[in-house]
């Protein structure tokens, strides 16, 4: 007998993928996707390290400031929904390849932008970080679909953690190494070591990734085990360059589901709360805490860690609910609401000036961030699989829309106050809009079913 989870059937591992040693080249593969996101969001935040002295020697205002770091964000979302269809018709191998060169080198020429100051400056570098954006927006919904690809519904939760927890390991990783760069070299090397970083990882995605019937690593027990579980093996098969792309139609149908609008409304306050973190927080650290660039870059790497920690833990925990029989629905959501109660710790940091204290509660507030953090985990849980990129994509596009705003809110928050005060309370704001999406409007988590469009309607 299958076992029934929420809408969401685990069916039993058939006779041959009991008996037969099954390879696990599924984790090679997500990891895979984990250090190419930790290269991703570590392009992300460059600007955020190099900014300080980035505005010192360009002569740029917070205001400046605020709207060279929401370019990416602007960027991001528009190209959301094309890089989407375009992930539905030529698969996510592909697509990402292009992807990863192309946000890499205009990382690179970013290095190469400080020939002008003033208004000039403002230009170019919004130009160059829109580009980035544009570059990186197929690569989370890439990341969802090779995940639903890739494994059966008990391991989702735990593979999606791991490429998501990236966004926090890329601190980790890369912070101290790009304020030694900034501090030793200029903001210009951090922008240059990274962009020739992504350019060099290409030949590693060409080599791992592949539709998972496609794998030349996979054998047939662990397909047949994927495959029993749920897992979406056949995705990017079925000669997907004759196909003309998913129908658009199917957006309204996304929009109008309260299940589907609730994940994305969530999703759009998580990624606010990241933003933060990988924009203004060093920013925070050097002008609220007066601590030197070289130090809050190695500061920046504990709440990080916790964040990281965090994202695997919940992953974890949820995969774990599931497996002992609790509904898909109630173990995805255990995890994001505590983890978001505890994130509104951070608000603390008003009333302190230790230095150890705000990172300790900087610390437990994105150890809960990473915990709530499972967006990804439930867009593979929920995305049609005749739609998962684009689905993805709508994810992304609220999600990302915070990326724009949030950034230049905090600007005009600073510039009014010249205090960091009002923009914690803001940041603690989304976190609690995240509880009351998933306690109130998301309800049940399960497979969205699209509706049929009539032939007369199939005009694409």
């Amino acid at each position: 007998m299958h076992q029934q989870q929420g809408d969401q059937k685990v069916f039993p591992l058939t006779e041959g993928a009991l008996t037969a040693k099954k390879t696990n080249t599924r984790w090679v593969v997500v990891f895979v996707l984990f250090f190419i996101t930790l290269i991703n969001y570590a392009d992300r935040a460059t600007i955020s390290l190099a900014g300080p002295s980035m505005a010192n020697e360009l002569g740029l205002s917070p205001v400046d400031m605020g709207f060279i770091f929401s370019a990416f964000g602007w960027a991001y979302v528009i190209f959301q929904l094309p890089g989407g269809w375009l992930l539905d018709r030529f698969g996510s191998k592909k697509i990402y390849a292009f992807s990863i060169f192309f946000w890499s080198l205009f990382t690179l020429m970013t290095g190469l932008a400080g020939f002008v100051t003033g208004a000039a400056a403002v230009a170019v570098l919004f130009v160059l970080r829109f580009l980035v954006g544009g570059s990186e927006a197929p690569s989370f919904p890439a990341n969802s679909r090779i995940v639903a690809a890739w494994f059966p519904a008990a391991e989702r939760g735990t593979a999606a953690a791991i490429f998501n927890s990236a966004q926090y390991g890329s601190t980790v990783f890369f912070a101290p190494l790009m304020g030694w760069l900034i501090h030793s070299y200029g903001w210009h090397a951090a922008f240059t070591v990274m962009g020739l970083l992504g350019i060099a990882f290409l030949p590693v995605w060409k080599k791992w990734i592949h539709n998972p019937k496609d794998h030349p690593k996979v054998n047939d027990a662990e397909l047949e085990y994927m495959t029993s579980g749920g897992a979406l093996v056949d995705m990017d098969g079925g000669g997907r360059a004759d196909q003309k792309g998913p129908h658009l139609g199917y957006l309204k149908q996304l929009l109008t589901s309260r299940m589907m609008l609730g994940i994305y409304l969530a999703q759009y306050c998580l990624n606010a709360i990241g933003f933060f973190f990988i924009t203004w927080f060093p920013v925070y650290l050097v002008q609220e805490k007066h601590m030197n660039i070289m130090k809050a870059g190695m500061v920046a790497a504990v709440p990080a860690i916790c964040g990281f920690l965090g994202g695997l833990l919940g992953g974890f925990v949820s995969d774990l609910l599931i497996k002992r029989g609790t509904s898909v629905s109630v173990a995805r959501k255990i995890p994001i609401v505590s983890g978001m109660v505890l994130c509104t710790v951070m608000v603390l940091c008003n009333y302190t000036s230790s230095e150890s204290a705000v990172v300790f509660i900087m610390a437990l507030s994105f150890l809960g961030k990473g915990i709530g953090g499972m967006g990804w985990t439930v867009n593979a849980d929920t995305a049609p699989s005749q739609i998962s990129g684009l689905s993805g994509s709508v994810l992304n596009t609220f999600s990302n829309a915070s990326s724009i705003t949030t950034p230049i809110a905090i600007g005009f928050i600073l510039q009014a106050t010249h205090s960091f005060n009002g923009v914690l309370l803001f940041v603690v704001a989304h976190a609690v809009v995240v509880v009351l999406c998933y306690l109130f409007m998301v309800g049940k988590i399960q497979r969205f079913q699209l509706k049929e469009i009539p032939p007369e309607q199939d005009a694409r």
